[in-house]
C-alpha cells in the first residue's frame, strides 16, 4: 500500500495550525478586559457625552475592568448602549489589547417641535427627546402639529437640508392647518407660504430666483408676503 507523503504532511499541518488556533482562541478568552473606550462617529457627538456612556454600562454590568472575557456578550452590550434615546447605533468590539471599544453614531435631529408636546424631529423622521448637554441650532416647528403634519415637515425639512441656501436661511415652519405651511427666514421679516409639499422643488426655485432679483434690486424689504402656493409662479403682498 503506498501513502501519499505530501497529502499526509498537508493533513498534519492542517492539525497543527487548528490546535494553535484552539489554543489561542482558549488563551485569548481566559484573559481579562484592559480597559474601556467610547468613541463616537461622524460630527453629531453632542447629545450624549462619554461619561454617560460610561455610567450606562456600569448600571447594566459593573465596572468591566479585569472582567474575563468569556464572560462578555458584546450583542447584549450593544443592545443596552442603543437603548439610549441619543444612540442611533453602537458597534462594540474587544481589541487585541483586551480594550472594550463602544463605537457609538448619535441621533442627528433636523427640526425642533414646539407645541404641546416638546421634541427634536431627527434625520429618520423619528422623534427625539431633548438633551440636557446641548440644543440643536434647526430649524423650529410651531403651530397644528398632528402626526400628518409631521410628515409633511420632515419632507419640507429634508429638502431644505440638501440645498445651502435654504439650509442657512430657514429658522421655522409654521403649521397653519395640516397640508399648508409657512417659512421663517432668518434675516427677511416677510412669510413665505408654502402651500403643501406638492412640487416642493419647483416651489423653492422660483422662490430662489425671486429672492435673487429682489436682493438685487435691494427691495426684499418691502414685501410681508411671498406666497408659493400657486403653480409655477411667486406672488407678493408689499408692506
Amino acid at each position: 500500500m503506498r501513502i501519499n507523503l505530501s497529502a499526509l504532511k498537508m493533513f498534519a499541518l492542517v492539525l497543527v495550525l487548528l490546535g494553535l488556533y484552539a489554543f489561542s482562541n482558549h488563551r485569548n478568552g481566559k484573559k481579562n478586559v484592559s480597559g474601556t473606550k467610547v468613541e463616537f462617529v461622524g460630527d453629531q457627538n453632542l447629545y450624549i457625552t462619554e461619561g454617560a456612556v460610561n455610567k450606562l454600562l456600569i448600571q447594566n454590568y459593573g465596572r468591566l475592568e479585569n472582567v474575563p472575557k468569556e464572560k462578555l456578550v458584546l450583542n447584549t452590550i450593544e443592545k443596552a448602549i442603543e437603548a439610549n434615546e441619543m444612540v442611533k447605533s453602537a458597534q462594540v468590539y474587544l481589541t487585541v489589547d483586551g480594550e472594550l471599544t463602544s463605537k457609538i453614531v448619535q441621533r442627528k435631529p433636523i427640526g425642533r417641535i414646539e407645541g404641546d408636546s416638546k421634541f427634536y424631529l431627527d434625520d429618520e423622521g423619528k422623534r427625539m427627546p431633548f438633551s440636557s448637554n446641548y440644543s440643536a441650532r434647526v430649524p423650529i416647528i410651531t403651530g397644528n402639529i398632528t402626526g400628518e403634519s409631521l410628515e409633511d415637515v420632515y419632507e419640507i425639512l429634508e429638502f431644505i437640508n440638501k440645498d445651502d441656501f435654504l439650509r442657512k436661511n430657514i429658522i421655522g415652519i409654521h403649521v397653519t392647518t395640516e397640508s399648508d405651511y409657512q417659512l421663517k427666514f432668518r434675516l427677511n421679516q416677510f412669510v413665505v407660504k408654502l402651500g403643501d409639499i406638492d412640487n416642493l422643488e419647483a416651489k423653492f426655485s422660483n422662490f430662489k430666483a425671486f429672492y435673487a432679483k429682489a436682493n438685487k434690486d435691494k427691495t426684499l424689504k418691502d414685501f410681508a408676503i411671498v406666497s408659493l402656493e400657486f403653480n409655477n409662479q411667486v406672488v407678493c403682498t408689499k408692506i
